[in-house]
């Protein structure tokens, strides 16, 4: 809590307040910081941008790791051990490896400087984890709903959506809130894709344009950072009750 404290109090202070009585609450509170990190930086663009490509994301994230998922946790056969171990393997692969191959792939698809790219990016790299705890999940499910549902006259997808999402919910609450984290705070190819565009650049890049080399204002700088953990907050706890409904069942598997 105490970062969170100095980092709210901070958005409130003069530099010299800040650095002189970092913890002390602000005797003569400045409530313009907040309106002049909007105005700087653009924040509202920034945040418009960043819940665009975060809910896309997520959205695409889900439709390509829940099917796969569920095909991968009703398989018995060999190609689906080897499939999983291959999810496995994007874990092996590190940020910084991937980022001249990502900058000619965005160049060779004429999708560089655009949104769109950074959409279809994320969920390549989100896919192991969610492929992975969301087979785990399903592989947990009873078979008596599936074979109750077949017999009824229910096809796969309906087996899917009527059955095994329903009962998988704490997984894929698990699932949104890591992603929600990582996409909203990417920082690396947002930059490097998008790049300083105001119109379309996300929060984590319009943030830092916060900082001067000389005379920086620290309280514009907390103010604006401030703004940009509202909607992490906002998330977790929409889905808090789902993430620790999904940490008790494994424990109690375990």
């Amino acid at each position: 809590m105490v970062p969170l404290y100095y980092l709210l109090i901070s958005s409130f202070k003069e530099t010299t307040a800040i650095f002189d009585q970092p913890l002390t609450p602000p005797v003569d509170p400045v409530w313009h910081y907040f309106e002049d990190a909007f105005r700087y930086a653009r924040l509202d663009l920034a945040l418009i941008n960043s819940a665009l490509v975060t809910a896309a994301a997520l959205a695409l994230t889900l439709l390509l790791a829940v099917p796969a998922s569920f095909a991968l946790a009703r398989s018995r056969g060999r190609a689906a051990v080897l499939l999983e171990r291959i999810f496995g393997l994007g874990f092996l692969v590190p940020t910084f490896a991937a980022l001249v191959p990502t900058f000619l792939l965005a160049a060779y698809t004429g999708l560089f400087h655009t949104r769109t790219f950074l959409i279809l990016l994320l969920p390549a790299g989100a896919m192991p984890l969610s492929v992975i705890v969301l087979t785990q999940f399903m592989r947990s499910v009873p078979p008596e709903p599936e074979e109750s549902a077949r017999v009824d006259g229910a096809g796969t997808w309906t087996v899917l959506w009527r059955v095994f999402v329903p009962l998988s919910m704490p997984g894929i609450a698990t699932v949104l809130l890591l992603n929600f984290l990582n996409f909203w705070n990417e920082y690396l190819y947002s930059l490097v894709i998008i790049g300083p565009d105001t119109a379309q650049r996300t929060i984590q890049v319009a943030l830092p344009t916060l900082q001067a080399n000389q005379a920086t204002e620290y309280g514009v700088l907390m103010a604006g950072t401030a703004v940009t953990l509202v909607p992490v907050y906002i998330v977790y706890v929409v889905l808090q009750r789902r993430m620790e409904q999904a940490l008790i069942s494994g424990a109690v598997k375990t």
